[in-house]
């Protein structure tokens, strides 16, 4: 007997040949469905440790920010003439941060498209598979010939 255990036996049947095929792609398709749940496991992970992370930072750069922006428009307030503050300068400062803020979030949800959480190396490991299992029946109906 060899010892190789996945390799049949000389004479085999077509029965026992066919079984062993199925065998293997069944291990195959249930190791492939493992790893493609441990990824997308980790991807999930990776992303939720980050939204973790930006949200943290959120916070406390808002308190710093907000003090900023009191400043600016107290600063304005100064610049602008008097029968046009407190409110010019407000609103001012209000749209120009408005619009940097509007451009950074189209920023961080570009970076949180879905083909960033893809599991590529399971795609990968699937598409050799499919190959290998190809080139392994292939062999197997010149076995059979």
């Amino acid at each position: 007997m060899d010892s190789d255990q996945n390799t049949p036996p000389q004479g085999s049947s077509v029965g026992s040949l066919l079984a062993t095929v199925m065998q293997e792609i069944t291990s195959l398709v249930r190791n492939e469905a493992e790893l493609a749940k441990a990824e997308v496991s980790e991807k999930t992970h990776q992303a939720m440790i980050s939204l973790a992370a930006i949200a943290v930072a959120g916070v406390v750069l808002l308190g710093g920010f907000l003090t900023l922006l009191a400043a600016l428009v107290f600063m304005l307030n100064e610049v602008l003439p008097p029968d046009m503050t407190p409110w010019l300068s407000a609103i001012i400062v209000g749209v120009v941060v408005s619009v940097i803020g509007i451009v950074m979030l189209k920023s961080g949800l570009a970076k949180l498209q879905a083909r960033n959480l893809v599991p590529d190396r399971t795609l990968h490991s699937l598409k050799t598979d499919r190959e290998l299992a190809r080139e392994h029946r292939h062999n197997v109906k010149e076995e059979l010939k």
